[in-house]
């Protein structure tokens, strides 16, 4: 990591929490974990009640299969810690922002899965929170938990399993292949373990770096230290899935005489119209997904399910030019966009080419973007620059080449 950004690690972790809420430009904001996205009745029903309650009554839903409320008075703040941490919500106040870990949304609900992870997300989150020393770790440090299908594997974990077999995974550290392969029983100590050796790797390195990626030399280092704490062997090396920008839409058999159903959320966000469609439509849990979107298990009336969601305005159709659009938060909600751009995005969806994954930016810091393949639509001074690339500068071109800079063109025209 360069000098710079090591310099502006060490000003501090802004991410938001219930505890340490962001002052956004409409109100308190607060983000709220969701280990692997799991949410029984209960919770997701406190969530929904605190929306309408303290905040703008909406939810929005996070890349990493986080929530969070907008629109909040400082005054609700307590009250809302103590709501959230009577339904498990915030078990830990020092370790709430750390509790970021993303699995498999479909894991145990069809016949992709390798090994069903939930049981391991909630060994995870425990494990973690029992240790005071992790506490330290940053905001942005991700634990990601695959279950052999490939859905999540590349969405930029710091520690991430991934099965090869039913009874080992391969242990991914900072988006690449360490060669560890770890029995499936040890896989959560051999987590945290990579976590506890990244902070010794930092500490030695005097490093403020945040993720492992950026610390030079941390995979190996960690990598030598986890193969003398955890039962391991050294396996041949797994290509890494690319991430992917959209999640599972629509109907699928379980198997059980029932179906899970999976739809999205119009850039992410859940209106309180939705909030009742899908506590009306889920059986005892609902997943939160990584690509912004809700998994329901069990569904027993899967057709009368996907209608009340589609008729609250959800996508539960792959096709749907729907599929594919984010967008950042934009104004009024954000004091650093220059345009109100999911009006912009609504505005210009019937012209955008179909099936491209598009992303609405207020400002050059692209705030929400999905990872990988991505046409970016960024707002400027006078007004948006279409480019396509990965995120980083270095892999940006000039030109989209999917017909979206024709549709903005025509969406200036119209204005």
């Amino acid at each position: 990591m360069s000098s710079s950004a090591d310099r502006a690690r060490r000003r501090g972790d802004a991410c938001p929490g219930v505890l340490r809420p962001h002052p956004a430009a409409d109100g308190g904001l607060v983000r709220i974990r969701v280990p692997g996205g799991l949410l029984d009745a209960r919770q997701f029903q406190v969530l929904s009640q605190v929306a309408v309650e303290f905040g703008a009554g909406f939810l929005d839903l996070t890349s990493r299969g986080n929530v969070q409320l907008r629109g909040l008075d400082e005054d609700a703040l307590p009250e809302l810690a103590v709501r959230l941490s009577d339904v498990g919500l915030l078990p830990s106040g020092e370790h709430e922002k750390v509790r970021n870990i993303i699995a498999s949304p479909l894991s145990g609900c069809d016949a992709g899965s390798v090994l069903d992870v939930a049981d391991q997300v909630r060994a995870v989150d425990r494990a973690l929170c029992a240790d005071p020393g992790l506490a330290g770790l940053s905001g942005r440090f991700l634990f990601v938990l695959d279950d052999g299908r490939g859905d999540v594997a590349g969405l930029g974990g710091d520690v991430t399993a991934l099965p090869v077999s039913a009874d080992s995974v391969a242990l991914l550290l900072g988006g690449v292949d360490s060669g560890l392969r770890v029995p499936v029983a040890s896989a959560v100590e051999a987590l945290l373990g990579a976590a506890r050796a990244f902070q010794v790797v930092q500490a030695d390195a005097g490093s403020a770096a945040w993720r492992i990626a950026e610390l030079p030399g941390a995979v190996s280092e960690i990598t030598r230290l986890l193969r003398a704490a955890v039962p391991a062997e050294l396996g041949e090396p797994v290509p890494v899935p690319p991430p992917r920008q959209r999640g599972p839409i629509g109907v699928l058999p379980d198997g059980r005489g029932c179906a899970t159903l999976s739809a999205a959320a119009p850039f992410g966000r859940l209106t309180g119209e939705q909030l009742a469609a899908v506590a009306g439509a889920m059986s005892g849990s609902v997943r939160l997904t990584p690509w912004r979107g809700v998994v329901l298990p069990q569904v027993a009336d899967p057709d009368a399910a996907q209608s009340w969601l589609d008729g609250a305005g959800m996508v539960v159709d792959a096709a749907s030019p729907w599929n594919g659009v984010t967008a950042c938060a934009g104004r009024p909600g954000c004091a650093k966009s220059l345009t109100d751009v999911r009006g912009d995005a609504r505005r210009a969806l019937p012209l955008l080419p179909a099936g491209a994954a598009v992303h609405f930016s207020g400002c050059a810091r692209r705030c929400g973007r999905p990872r990988g393949e991505v046409v970016d639509v960024v707002a400027g001074e006078h007004g948006y620059e279409v480019s396509r690339g990965t995120g980083n500068e270095d892999a940006r071109t000039v030109a989209d080449g999917t017909g979206t800079t024709a549709a903005i063109a025509a969406l200036r025209r119209e204005e």
